[in-house]
């Protein structure tokens, strides 16, 4: 056995993974990593701050599927990844952060750049490690990539003491699947809930399908549009769900929750059966729980077993992965269930009611010489649409309209910050989902106030030759919460309004790309196509209506069936503002 440093173990473990990339940022603890990184055939890519390197691997992990993987250095650079890690275990994806430390003797004696990084996200992440000693640092690699990918997916550290890393031992990477004992995932649903789904499934009258993250996850979107087809069944999606099921399907209502589509939370509120597939009930999909789906019977589908019966009882609950969940369904209905084709029929219908009476409808209202923020995602989506995009945006209103007004086709196509909501988190997640996919085109939709603060990955952005597109939102305000300063705080707009800004245009042609703006609805078109046409990085600023509102919107502690700007009576009130 050939005897190798912590360091070459290390990089030797991430091959064995089948890593391609490493995103990070170098310092003393990990220099002897980038040493032997820098010939070891790895693709490195520094980023320009701690917390980007880590959107920027989740980005790429959301698109491919594989684990996103960072390296950074002790001290601040571990402390930086803190909203990274939050983010990506909230949002279920697979990445491991290795950060260096300080050497082992040193640990607790307040040594230079030493903190408790294990400590610290502990509660953040799935699970996190110290590494003791060089001769097993193999097995806890392969231990962490296990966890990291397995069950529910999540965020896990490794802390890499100095001395560790630079110890030598024999290189054995341990053969076969890691195996935890008090850890199992179990993705086998058990016969007698499928049994007892199918039931549900065939007497239901008025069901909704509702598919969450997971479902995209665990590679189970090809069954949820057979289950639905097979049945009839409306399907509507979480914010993180979007794309697991075609988004210009007829059978697709479009997200639920707080800024969902009328018909897709009026249709869950009336439903008899819920089934939720990958989906956790977050309180943005719910509203008010005790009257959420309150005439539903609910099958709840999930690889956590603590997801289930954690926000809302359930009637049925398969603790499995979504895929042999639904796998063992489809099996047992069979290619030609008998269900209530006359109900089913009536229900749709009364689907295609509400969706005609809460259409999407934004109009050009107030000064006509303005753009409206709804109408850049439209015409986004038109000019790009056949070109299947990856989409990634940033958190606010902007967020919402590219869940609303942008569709999804196809999943691994919208990669947004769910659970978190991290602001910032756009950029570098677009930067990694081109590193990912360098072949597609990748947009970054972003808001004034969101993209200034990772706006540094630019440089990355250029120096690694990414052709990122960033369309940039410029309403000079903090949108979302100036929307609900708007309607709920009297008009008060405290420290919400950011005034012109930059000039994206010279920002961008100051970091070596490309900057067009559009500051009239004319001109929103040729500055897309002009994006377009350009081979590298392009930030398109659009100047749009301070006063444009999400809409449909529920308050907090509402019925999600309450929606502005749908009063009581649920008649059509003026919408976008």
């Amino acid at each position: 056995m050939t005897e190798l440093t912590g360091a070459q173990i290390l990089i030797e473990c991430w091959k064995k993974e089948g890593v391609e990339v490493v995103f990070g940022y170098p310092g003393a603890a990990t220099i002897d990593i980038h040493h032997h990184l820098s010939r070891s055939g790895l693709r490195f890519i520094l980023t320009r701050h701690e917390q980007a390197a880590v959107h920027a691997a989740e980005g790429y992990a959301r698109v491919t599927g594989r684990p996103g993987v960072v390296l950074v250095t002790s001290g601040p650079g571990a402390t930086n990844t803190v909203t990274g890690l939050a983010g990506a275990n909230l949002d279920s994806t697979p990445i491991l952060v290795f950060s260096g430390q300080v050497p082992r003797m040193m640990i607790g004696n307040d040594a230079f750049q030493e903190v408790d990084i294990v400590g610290i996200t502990r509660p953040i992440t799935k699970h996190n490690y110290l590494a003791q000693d060089t001769e097993s640092l193999a097995r806890l690699v392969k231990e962490a990539f296990y966890v990291a990918q397995t069950g529910r997916p999540g965020a896990v550290l490794v802390d890499l003491p100095k001395d560790v890393i630079t110890g030598r031992a024999e290189f054995r990477y341990p053969a076969g699947k890691a195996r935890l004992r008090a850890y199992q995932p179990h993705l086998e649903p058990h016969p007698k809930q499928v049994a007892k789904a199918v039931e549900l499934l065939l007497a239901a009258r008025r069901p909704v399908l509702f598919a969450g993250g997971g479902v995209t996850m665990s590679g189970a979107s090809e069954h949820i549009l057979a289950l639905a087809e097979r049945l009839d069944l409306p399907v509507t999606n979480s914010l993180m769900g979007l794309g697991s099921f075609p988004g210009t399907h007829p059978l697709f209502l479009g997200m639920l929750g707080m800024h969902g589509l009328y018909q897709a939370n009026l249709a869950v509120q009336e439903a008899d059966l819920l089934v939720a597939v990958g989906a956790r009930f977050d309180d943005r999909v719910t509203g008010r729980l005790d009257k959420f789906a309150r005439a539903a019977k609910i099958i709840q589908i999930d690889v956590d077993p603590t997801s289930i019966h954690k926000r809302i009882n359930t009637d049925v609950p398969l603790v499995a992965d979504a895929r042999q969940g639904l796998s063992a369904i489809l099996d047992l209905l069979g290619e030609n269930p008998a269900y209530d084709q006359d109900a089913r029929r009536l229900w749709l219908d009364q689907i295609a009611a509400w969706r005609d009476e809460g259409a999407l409808d934004y109009r050009q209202a107030g000064d006509p010489e303005s753009i409206r923020p709804q109408m850049v995602i439209e015409t986004l989506y038109e000019k790009t649409r056949f070109l299947d995009p990856i989409i990634t945006t940033d958190v606010g209103q902007h967020q919402m309209w590219a869940a609303q007004y942008f569709l999804y086709d196809r999943p691994r196509r919208f990669i947004t910050s769910g659970g978190l909501g991290v602001m910032g988190f756009g950029l570098p997640a677009a930067l990694g989902a081109q590193v990912a996919r360098p072949e597609a085109l990748v947009i970054d939709i972003a808001g004034d106030g969101s993209i200034l603060m990772n706006i540094q990955e630019m440089v990355t952005i250029v120096e690694e030759k990414l052709p990122v597109k960033v369309a940039v939102i410029n309403n000079g305000c903090l949108g979302m919460v100036r929307q609900w300063q708007e309607l709920f705080y009297d008009r008060c707009y405290a420290d919400t309004i950011l005034g012109r800004g930059p000039d994206f245009v010279r920002l961008a042609e100051a970091f070596g790309a490309r900057g067009v703006r559009a500051a009239r609805p004319e001109e929103v078109g040729p500055a897309i196509e002009a994006a377009l046409d350009t081979p590298g990085p392009v930030v398109m600023e659009f100047i749009v209506s301070q006063e444009a509102l999400v809409y449909p919107m529920v308050a907090a502690g509402s019925d999600i069936g309450d929606m502005l700007p749908f009063g009581p009576g649920r008649a059509k009130a003026r919408s976008g503002g």
